[in-house]
This record gives C-alpha cells, structure tokens and sequence, in this order.
C-alpha cells in the first residue's frame, strides 16, 4: 500500500475510532437506556458521572480518552509524522463530536483530545494542563472554561515542545472544534456575565 492510500486508511480509520461513544456504551451497561435522552445529553464523562456515578465518570473518560491516545500511538507506529498524528487527533475528535452511528449527535471531545495529547507528549502535557487549568481557575472559578482554556495553552505549547510549526497549527484547529463543540459564548471567556 503506497503511502497516500496508508494516509487516507489512517484518518478514515480515525474517524470511525472516534464514532465508539463510551458514555452511550456505559449507559447501556448501567440502565439499559441512552445517556444522550438524559441529564445533559451529553455521552461525555461528566454526564456519566452525573447519571450513573463515580465509576460511569471514570470508565467513560478512560475510554474516550483511550480513543485519542490509540490514534497518535498507531500514527506513530506506521512513521507518521507528529503533525499527521495530530490529523488523526483531529479526525478521531471530529468523529467523536459527529459520529456517523449516531446520526451525528455525539459528545464535545475534550477526553479524546486529552488522551491524544498526552500520547503526543506525556511528560509535557500534564505540567500544562494541570499549571494552566490551575491559573485559569482562580480567575474563573468554574471547570469549562478553564480546562478548556488550558487545552488551548497547550496546543500553544507544542509549537515549542516540537519545535516545528504545522503541529502547533494542528493541534489550535483541534483545540479550536473542541471549544466549538461546546458551544460556549464568547462572553464567558471574557468574563462577562450577560
């Protein structure tokens, strides 16, 4: 298989990855029904967590979380560069937020991208994270903006982590579907009320 068709495999195949809903999977395990008819709505861990406990949270982000790491790690495996790999974030993301199973209703991405980011660079990514969630909170005082906002600041960090400019770029178009995908007015990270 020349190396094109490998490329196209690759991200069709991330795509589809990105289409395994934990939260509706864990929901079916847990009550029989579909997690995105409760709660938020959304088969993301949080709503997991909400609807069925603790152990629904964790299951849901570590599979979800799983699916983004799987990705950058296969990517590796067949001598992708980092910034294919981050297309394959991208595509495993887009997957997950728009998945062709489920009529395009899926969750907001932010486990997938997390596990991707960490298999991109685990020693990093977490310093970042945890360092900037940390700063953002105080100003805040909430979860979603600031954890989305330190996923933001570590995309920013990659273009120096890798020292080469289309993973930062990638990485900000990931972060970027992710934030959309929540749907968030702007006036929140502005920290204007109405």
């Amino acid at each position: 298989m020349d190396g094109g068709m490998l490329l196209v495999l690759y991200l069709i195949c991330a795509y589809l990855v990105g289409n395994l809903l934990f939260g509706f999977i864990v929901g079916k395990m847990q009550s029989g029904g579909d997690i995105r008819a409760e709660g938020s709505k959304n088969p993301g861990a949080r709503n997991a967590g909400r609807l069925y406990g603790k152990k629904a949270f964790v299951l849901t982000f570590l599979g979800d979380a799983m699916k983004g790491a799987a990705v950058i790690i296969i990517g590796r495996l067949l001598g992708f560069s980092t910034a294919v790999q981050l297309c394959g974030l991208l595509f495993v993301c887009i997957g997950h937020i728009k998945p062709v199973l489920f009529q395009l209703k899926g969750g907001k991405g932010i486990s997938t991208l997390i596990g991707g980011l960490l298999a991109v660079n685990f020693w990093f990514v977490p310093i970042i994270i945890i360092i900037s969630f940390f700063l953002f909170y105080l100003l805040y005082k909430g979860f979603t903006v600031p954890g989305l906002l330190s996923l933001l600041v570590c995309a920013v960090a990659l273009f120096f982590i890798e020292k080469e400019f289309m993973p930062g770029i990638i990485a900000l178009l990931v972060v970027t579907i992710v934030i959309w995908a929540h749907k968030l007015h702007w006036r929140k990270f502005l920290l204007i009320k109405n």
